[in-house]
Parts: structure tokens; C-alpha cells; sequence
């Protein structure tokens, strides 16, 4: 790959990205990631704006301490989810990106439209392994 600041997220991201919504019952969320292969969510209102991420580790961490949060019903995505998501839009530098996740400790960024909110794409650390694995076949 060449300079990674001249390149965007739009150029890399997924562009069909799936969603859930924020009411979503959790067993549904478990199954949207199983299904489709994924580690993260953009979670969104009813709007279809981006209010949270729900991830895999979300959900283990849940599993794991369900004694405590076993018996209140209508536990909902919006409970376990990470709010607010951390997002960018799609004209975002490559570099910026990385060290956006970098600095925040996150393996995905939700790309999104600026003027709606609504999620375009998620950029992920599988993305970046993906333009590395790249550039070395490209040197």
C-alpha cells in the first residue's frame, strides 16, 4: 500500500454494514454476529442513527457476570452496548483512523454519513491487517 494518509476508510471500509437496532433483545444480537460472521455491531436507533456498538466481548463479559443481571427483564441491546460509538466519515485518512483506534482502544471505527448519522461502512482492525497483508505482497 502507499502513503496510508492519502488513502480513506471509504476506499477499504465494509460498505453493507450490519446493524441492530437499540431495542433488540441480546439473544437476536448473539445470533446477527454468529450468522454473519462478525465481531461488532453498529447499534442504531429508531431513526437509523448510530448510538452504540455492541460487540462479541459485550456479550461474553455478559454472559459471564449473568448472575447479576439475570432476573431484569427486557435486558436489551442498549444495555450492553458502548455509547457513544466512535465513528468517522468516509473521507477519513487511513492514518487517522488507526491511530483513532489506537488511542481509544477499539478495534472498529462505524463510518458514517455526517449530515444523518447513519452508519455507511465499519472500518475494523481486520481491514488494516487486510491493507498490510497488502502492502507486503506489493514491496
Amino acid at each position: 500500500m502507499s502513503d496510508p494518509s492519502v488513502h480513506t476508510v471509504g476506499e477499504f471500509m465494509n460498505a453493507r454494514p450490519v446493524t441492530i437496532r437499540d431495542t433488540a433483545p441480546l439473544s437476536l444480537a448473539a445470533r446477527v454476529l454468529d450468522e454473519h460472521h462478525i465481531h461488532g455491531l453498529p447499534v442504531v436507533d429508531a431513526g437509523g442513527a448510530v448510538v452504540g456498538v455492541l460487540s462479541q466481548t459485550d456479550l461474553v463479559r455478559a454472559r459471564a457476570t449473568e448472575h447479576l443481571w439475570a432476573s431484569w427483564p427486557g435486558l436489551a441491546v442498549k444495555h450492553l452496548m458502548t455509547s457513544p460509538a466512535l465513528t468517522c466519515p468516509v473521507d477519513t485518512s487511513i492514518s487517522q483512523a488507526i491511530g483513532l483506534m489506537e488511542l481509544n482502544h477499539v478495534h472498529r471505527l462505524i463510518v458514517v454519513d455526517e449530515v444523518t448519522r447513519r452508519p455507511v461502512g465499519v472500518f475494523s482492525t481486520s481491514d488494516v491487517i487486510h491493507l498490510l497483508a497488502g502492502a507486503a505482497i506489493d514491496a
